[in-house]
């Protein structure tokens, strides 16, 4: 009884990678909403921003209504960085849609990512170990994970915190355009869980 309850408990700290910033990133491989495959890797060279993304999250809509989140896609995508939005939502789950409404909904929205990457079987969910929409995590050029956490310090679903914020991904990618680490390497990320 016992070696099955070891057995398990050692079955779900591994479903959870523990990704350290500082190390580099692990690759991975996922098709977009348009079809299109992606490799984290084809982006070396590059500063990557993962964002984990499920637009019915109270906490994800505090960032989206506010256009928090995409005034920050447009401003580090228009400065050369990629952001790719990840949604690890299992099918049947809460912010689990077809290709074709991802792109509806990103379009409503007026998200302006470099592309959605669909994850429905939660596998490179729980390789970074996100937990939480919204989970940001930073990338460096040279593929190291620079930054991972929340997008700021306001752990609140109130849009008006937004303005009051210090906002940890806009912070680590400054620092690293100018050839510093970032202060702060990793937070606790807040939000929704992520529904593997």
């Amino acid at each position: 009884m016992m070696s099955l309850f070891l057995s398990a408990v050692f079955s779900i700290s591994m479903l959870f990678a523990d990704v350290k910033s500082g190390a580099v990133a692990p690759d991975f491989s996922l098709t977009d909403s348009n079809g299109k495959m992606h490799h984290l890797s084809e982006y070396k060279g590059k500063m990557v921003v993962l964002e984990w993304l499920n637009y019915d999250c109270p906490f994800v809509r505090k960032h989206y209504d506010s256009k928090n989140m995409q005034n920050l896609q447009k401003e580090l995508t228009g400065e050369g960085a990629v952001w790719l939005s990840v949604i690890s939502s299992a099918k049947g789950k809460q912010g689990n849609y077809t290709p074709k409404e991802i792109n509806e909904r990103s379009k409503k929205e007026g998200a302006a990512p470099t592309a959605i990457l669909l994850d429905s079987d939660g596998k490179v969910g729980q390789l970074f170990g996100a937990k939480t929409t919204p989970s940001m995590y930073v990338i460096d050029k040279g593929g190291v994970l620079a930054y991972q956490g929340a997008i700021d310090d306001h752990a609140s679903t109130d849009q008006e915190d937004v303005a009051v914020s210090k906002n940890y991904v806009r912070e680590a990618l400054q620092l690293l355009k100018a050839g510093k680490k970032p202060l702060v390497a990793s937070t606790k990320s807040y939000g929704c869980s992520v529904k593997y």
